[in-house]
């Protein structure tokens, strides 16, 4: 089992969001968070005075998966974000140890 997670431009979402459905994921997590890379940040204007925005809106996805789902969920995300442009975001795959259900008591593979 693996975990996917994805940080990719808020606009994107939606279109995330129906890829990895077609790709048949049943579960997602998505979180409000803030972060710069090569992006960095820009200045805005506000009430006539310039201020910097260090950190910028973005999407934080998570997805637990099956082994033989990784590259087609990665695929899908790295499809349905790409704007071609500047800070469209990361996927990290990381292995994922152990899954339990709480309301059934699944465990693994059939908790997902």
């Amino acid at each position: 089992m693996k975990m996917v997670m994805a940080i990719i431009k808020p606009f994107k979402l939606d279109d995330v969001r129906e890829a990895l459905s077609e790709a048949g994921v049943t579960g997602i997590t998505a979180t409000e968070v803030k972060g710069f890379g090569r992006q960095k940040g820009h200045t805005e204007l506000y009430r006539g005075a310039e201020y910097v925005v260090d950190f910028l809106p973005k999407i934080k996805l998570e997805v637990a998966v099956t082994d033989d789902q990784v590259e087609r969920v990665v695929e899908a995300i790295a499809n349905a974000a790409n704007s071609g442009k500047i800070g469209d975001g990361k996927i990290f795959v990381y292995d994922l140890e152990r899954v339990r259900r709480i309301r059934t008591g699944e465990l693994d593979g059939d908790a997902l």
